[in-house]
């Protein structure tokens, strides 16, 4: 895996190499990020934004946002393969000025955030596991906390076959298909 673009295009990345965690493919992180930048309905600036990278993996996500400008980015993740290889790719690219780790089930994040440490997030990244349809509930919770810039974009990676309805929590404003990958953009009512 590498990082596709800006000042750290082409930096390696490393990734657990297990059944539990899938990294997010180099094509699909490429389609995300053309959507996000070139995109008419979709107003991200990269330049000094807050991003949130949940069940994060190997970061690939979020370290994409650093390189291409992000101001600070909070990565959660619960597996100890996965926080291993995050935490390297975090310091052979000299990212931890930008970046904040938090070794957290997701509900335990949600449960302890606190907003005045924190700037509000432009863009919350979800990679749950498929199998995981929990996700769901923390679109609530995100619009109860206030969790949002007003520009803000949540991006959810799911799988195609996962039949998730996000209708009530989320207003979709594009969905696309990569193989198995589905990639809602969407944002909070």
């Amino acid at each position: 895996m590498r990082i596709i673009g800006g000042k750290l295009k082409n930096k390696k990345i490393n990734f657990p190499k297990n059944i539990k965690t899938r990294p997010l493919k180099d094509n699909v992180r490429e389609n995300i990020f053309n959507i996000l930048l070139h995109s008419n309905i979709i107003d991200i600036n990269f330049e000094s934004i807050n991003v949130l990278d949940l069940y994060a993996g190997s970061g690939s996500f979020g370290i994409e946002c650093l390189s291409r400008g992000a101001s600070n980015v909070i990565f959660v993740e619960k597996d100890l393969n996965a926080l291993i290889n995050l935490k390297k790719n975090i310091n052979n690219i000299n990212l931890s000025k930008n970046s904040k780790i938090i070794s957290k089930d997701i509900n335990l994040f949600f449960n302890d955030i606190n907003l005045k440490d924190n700037k509000k997030f432009n863009i919350i990244f979800f990679d749950p596991p498929y199998t995981d349809k929990s996700f769901i509930n923390y679109l609530k919770v995100i619009k109860e906390k206030d969790l949002l810039d007003k520009k803000h974009i949540l991006i959810i990676h799911r799988e195609v076959k996962s039949n998730d309805n996000l209708e009530g929590y989320l207003n979709i404003i594009e969905n696309r298909i990569y193989g198995r990958s589905q990639i809602f953009f969407g944002r909070i009512f």
